[in-house]
Parts: structure tokens; C-alpha cells; sequence
């Protein structure tokens, strides 16, 4: 693994150990630390790909970003007591390093976090808990780290 690629890797495992306690006391996921992260994650990524001239794969940190910004962002203005503001910035966070390994590990990522999300929020329902409020943070950087660590494999080369 590239030394940029593992500082980035680095990263965002300390960044993702730090917001899931924060997320669950108190729900609340503190801009210093996602920008930040974000910030170091994508730049670290994104240097690396133009190091060794892999164009696509810096599009793809930027892109996987982008779009999991945009979805997280939907999600929000559609219920914004349920997906918070945090959650929207954690979910560009999470879109770097996935975006690193292509378009099918941003898309499969995300919505493994939107089904542990929708499974837990449903145990919750199910346990009698109507007013109980989860933290998502947990839930989308548990989805990311399991396609991470699931084996994301390379993206194939462009033409």
C-alpha cells in the first residue's frame, strides 16, 4: 500500500473512531473533525493518484465525495430531523476513501450503511423506543469500513 494511501487509511480510522463516540454521546458530529478529516483523507488520495498519474482515481475520490455529499444532502432536505447536517458532511468523509476504489465501492458502501441504519432505527421501533433518536454517523462509517475491509479491489483500468 502507498505511504499516502495509508496515512490517508490512518486518517480516517482515528477520525472514524473519534466521531462514532462523539455521534453516540451526543449526537453530534463536530465540523473540526470531519472537514479536517475530509480535508487530509481526500487531499492524501488525491495526491497519491496524481503522483503516479492515475487520473481517474483522483476523479474518483473527488466523485465518490461528491456524490455521496449529494445523496446524504437529499436525504436531509427530504427529513431533516432524521439525517442531520453532520451526517451530510461525515457522508463526503466517507465518500473519499470509497471513491478511491470506484464507483461500485461508493454505491455499494453507502447503501450498506443505509441498510444497518434502516435495521437498527427499525430494532428501535420494534423494542418501543417512538421517540428514541439514533446517531447515523455510526451507521454510514460502519458501511464504509465493511466494503473497505470486505476486499473493495482495484478499479478496473481505463482505455
Amino acid at each position: 500500500m502507498p505511504v499516502l494511501v495509508a496515512l490517508a487509511t490512518a486518517v480516517f480510522a482515528v477520525a472514524s473512531v473519534g466521531l462514532v463516540v462523539v455521534d453516540v454521546r451526543t449526537h453530534r458530529l463536530p465540523d473540526a473533525v470531519v472537514l479536517s478529516a475530509l480535508v487530509v483523507v481526500a487531499g492524501l488520495l488525491t495526491a497519491e493518484a496524481l503522483r503516479v498519474g492515475d487520473t481517474p482515481r483522483a476523479v474518483g475520490v473527488v466523485g465518490g465525495a461528491g456524490a455521496t455529499f449529494a445523496v446524504a444532502l437529499a436525504l436531509h432536505l427530504g427529513r431533516p430531523g432524521a439525517f442531520g447536517g453532520g451526517d451530510v458532511k461525515l457522508a463526503a468523509l466517507v465518500g473519499a476513501p470509497l471513491g478511491w476504489y470506484g464507483p461500485e465501492a461508493v454505491a455499494s458502501g453507502l447503501l450498506i450503511a443505509l441498510l444497518l441504519g434502516g435495521v437498527a432505527a427499525a430494532g428501535v421501533l420494534l423494542a418501543g423506543g417512538r421517540r428514541v433518536q439514533i446517531a447515523y454517523g455510526p451507521w454510514l462509517l460502519l458501511g464504509a469500513w465493511l466494503r473497505l475491509l470486505s476486499g473493495p479491489g482495484e478499479p478496473t483500468p481505463s482505455s
